[in-house]
């Protein structure tokens, strides 16, 4: 199975915390609503293929844009890629964000993700860039049988 390859638009945002309440336990709104952005995403680039079967391994680019009041010289130099972003949101729930809103989509479930290459850069659009591709590659290398 070849490679799948979809982007998610628009600001990127990690996993929220569980919420308590009534007795029971929920997710906020805006993790829904980004999730099923994400959901949305990858079911469209799936284009009525089947989901992957087996081991994954998931590379994830999380495009943040500078902000508004960054001064043009250190603006070019996030956008060379000369300064990092290390702030909020945190790399980790936007990764965890992801794979759950691939779940059922993409593979049947996000235990299937073996390997995960991620990081965070600035961008002039912000946006989360996802590849999905079969562990096979890694496995051959290994010895394993496939």
């Amino acid at each position: 199975m070849t490679a799948l390859t979809f982007t998610i638009p628009g600001a990127p945002r990690g996993k929220g915390r569980p919420r308590f309440g009534g007795g029971r336990t929920f997710t906020d709104a805006k993790t829904v609503a980004y999730e099923s952005l994400i959901k949305h995403a990858a079911h469209v680039a799936m284009a009525g293929r089947e989901r992957f079967a087996g081991p994954v391994e998931v590379s994830i680019i999380v495009r943040l844009e500078p902000a508004a009041s960054t001064s043009k010289g250190a603006r070019a130099a996030m956008l060379a890629g000369e300064i990092h972003p290390a702030k909020r949101p945190d790399l980790d729930n936007i990764i965890k964000a992801v794979l759950d809103g691939c779940n059922a989509v993409a593979f049947a479930d996000d235990a299937q993700v073996c390997w995960i290459n991620a990081g965070k850069t600035y961008a002039s659009t912000a946006g989360v860039d996802v590849t999905i591709r079969p562990d096979t590659a890694r496995q051959s290398k290994q010895g394993i049988a496939a």
